[in-house]
Formats: C-alpha cells, structure tokens, sequence
C-alpha cells in the first residue's frame, strides 16, 4: 500500500479520463515522444449505451495515422445514407457518398472496442500511461496554476505532478469543478432511454430514426442487435414507469412495426437506461495549467451521434497546438486559451443546431397523431446538393481536423 497521497513520477500531460478525447490526446502526445499519463476511473472501457458512430472524419484520422484499415479489420456495421421514417414514409436525408474521405460511411462500433484499439496502439510508445482504475479526486495547485492531479488508486491516494492536466472526464467533469470553472447551460426538452431489442438480418437499415404518434426511436445498428434511443419529454421517464411496461412495449411496436415480435425481450425496466440529456459549455475552458475538452467543456446532445467525433476534433487540434511548447517546456496559459478560440466557434455554432432540433423534436414528442412527411421537407430533400450538405455536417462537422504532428 502506498502511503496517503504518495507522489509518483512528475509526467509531462496528465489526462484524466480514458474516453475517446483522452485516448486520442494520450495517444497523439505519445507518439511526439511526450511523457503522458491517462488516468481511467474504471478497470476497462466496457460500459454500454455510450456512441458508437464514428463518422467519416474520425475515419479519416485514422487514414492519416495508418491505422484505417486495422481498425476497420474489427466487426463493425456502415452506415452510407442516412433517412429518416415519418409516419409511413422514407426520405434520405444525407448520402455519404461524394465526401472528400477514403472513408465515405459512418462506421457503428461499440465505443470500446474502437477505445480498446486506440489504446493498444498507444502502448506502443513508450511515454505512454494508461492507468486504469485511477480515478481522480481533485487537483494539485501551486501560485494559482494546476500542478498535477491528485487520484485515488487500487494501492491508494498519490499525486501526480505534471506540466498541464487535461480534463477530458465527461458530463461530470472532476477537471471543470474543482477549477471552478464557469459553465453556461442551455435548457433542453428532451431525455432519452437507451435499450436494446435483437436485431434481423433483413431488417431495413435506417440511421436518423422513426417518428410517429409522438414518438422518436433511433435503431443503431450493432449486428446482432439494435441499441435503441428512444426520446422522451424532459424528467418524463417516471410517468412512463407509471403508464406500465407494457405499454411502454406498445409504443415501441406502433412506431416501428417490425420490431413488434421482440418488445417483450424488454420484460424489465431494468433493461432501460436513462440518459438526461445536456447540453452546455465553459465560458473558459483553461486556466494556468489546465485545459478542459471534449464533453468536460462542452456538453453535446445525441442529436446526430457527433459527441464523439466533435471530441476527438478537440483532441487533434490540442495534440496540433499545444505539441511544440511540450516538447520545448515552453507552455503558458495563452497556448491553452488559443485551443479554446480556435475550437469554439465550431463547437458552439453544432450545439445551436442540437438546440434547434431539440425544438423540433419537443414539438413531435407534443404531438401523439399519426403523422405525415411536411411539404416543407419533401421540398428542401429535392433541392439538388441538399443531401450532399447534409451529409458534410454529419459526416465531417463543422470543422473536421487533420493530424499535423510528426511521430518522434
């Protein structure tokens, strides 16, 4: 056992939180020769119900390391066009088909799997930690910058010096609160439940979800089975409990018939997980010392599935501008506010579109009729070149990254 709060080795970058923003940052630090320690609360990445998109232009980051077809060597299923059911009728939305990527489809992988192989690449390089089960408690400060992280182990509390800390741990960030950073919250409508039903090989393929009598499902395809998003009004899931499994199953089977053979694999509501859906972000993402990315500064919805790949864009970038002055010990805190004003725009402009769809899709859950395909929408997939602009939003974002750092 090691004594309470034992130091260990000072490292350069100390991550906290093995997501994809921190492995990708761990990975991208590593590979420059930089000394990075990933700090993983839990004892592996299997945790369900997280994203498992991952779009075209994390797709195309993994083309720029060389690592796209090993990656793609692991069973996944691919999504090339993306519709939307309403009501009776199918309309694509995007086609992915003429993006500017080797890799013109989103690929559905189980979010650990796709962390299990980023990490067993990283292992490669020598200065790269992973320590799972390392959850962190709080930061080491010295003249009001961040010096280190204080985390809790299976051997006990130590501390762990470092030149910057990074807060890539989520929607619950240990990183953002014990800085006292500012967070700006933005109200949303809508919570959702994450199931599972068993999954046919001929059932129809269809990435952007069902809407119907007030209800919106997204089957995302894992193979042998769908993980199903299922929207719910804000704080609505205890009414629902109350309305009974059952009819709970009936819903299901009404917006999507042909998944009416197999609600009653759904015979708990154990089986039902609830996300509270959020979306925010820091006014300040750094201080001296600290940075903050991904989902620990700014929050994203489901809308779109981009959470992940918007994380990983923050990662690239932060590995592309903060890599030299690692390198040279020559960081201050006007290299950890420039991530912040490089990246914002971008992450700020995609949450105002998650809103605005939040607004839409609360007026759908307000509606329990029956529905039909809006005019207006029947025009705007008609117009030419629409569903190529939609598919560079889903399928790069705003403003996709490219690996500019060198291996060591």
């Amino acid at each position: 056992m090691m004594p309470p709060n034992a130091t260990i080795a000072k490292t350069t970058c100390c991550i906290i939180g093995g997501g994809p923003a921190g492995i990708m940052l761990g990975f991208l630090l590593a590979r420059s020769g930089i000394e990075v320690a990933v700090l993983e609360k839990h004892n592996d990445f299997f945790r369900d119900f997280r994203g498992d998109t991952i779009h075209p232009s994390t797709l195309e980051l993994m083309y720029e390391l060389g690592l796209l077809d090993k990656l793609l060597a692991i069973r996944h299923s691919e999504l090339r066009r993306a519709s939307i059911c309403v009501g009776d009728q199918i309309v694509t939305m995007a086609d992915l088909s003429h993006l500017p990527t080797h890799a013109k489809f989103v690929a559905l992988m189980p979010q650990w799997d796709f962390l299990n192989f980023l990490a067993s690449e990283a292992y490669q390089f020598p200065s790269f930690k992973l320590r799972m089960g390392w959850e962190a408690t709080g930061l080491m400060h010295h003249n009001g910058a961040t010096t280190g992280v204080i985390a809790n182990t299976p051997n006990g509390a130590v501390e762990i010096p470092a030149t910057l800390t990074v807060g890539c741990d989520g929607r619950h960030p240990t990183s953002r609160e014990a800085a006292h950073l500012p967070l700006i919250e933005e109200g949303v409508p809508i919570d959702v439940l994450w199931f599972r039903l068993s999954r046919s090989p001929d059932d129809p393929e269809n990435g952007l979800g069902y809407v119907n009598y007030g209800h919106f499902l997204v089957l995302i395809n894992r193979l042998d089975y769908f993980q199903i998003a299922f929207l719910i009004p804000k704080n609505g899931f205890e009414k629902m409990q109350q309305q009974g499994l059952e009819s709970f199953q009936q819903s299901i089977a009404q917006v999507v018939p042909f998944l009416a053979n197999r609600v009653a694999e759904i015979d708990s509501w154990d089986k039902v997980k609830l996300l509270t859906v959020q979306v925010n972000r820091l006014s300040q993402w750094s201080s001296p010392g600290l940075l903050c990315i991904g989902d620990a500064a700014h929050a994203m919805s489901p809308v779109g599935g981009i959470g992940i790949n918007i994380a990983l864009q923050d990662a690239v970038a932060t590995a592309n501008l903060l890599t030299e002055a690692l390198q040279s010990n020559s960081l201050t805190p006007h290299h950890l506010q420039h991530v912040q004003q490089y990246r914002e725009r971008a992450v700020h402009n995609t949450q105002r579109f998650q809103v605005f769809a939040h607004g839409v899709l609360n007026r759908v859950l307000n509606n329990p009729a029956p529905v039909k395909l809006p005019l207006s929408l029947r025009i705007l997939t008609s117009i030419p070149g629409f569903k190529y602009l939609t598919a560079r939003f889903i399928g790069m974002g705003l403003q996709p990254e490219h690996i500019k750092t060198r291996p060591a």
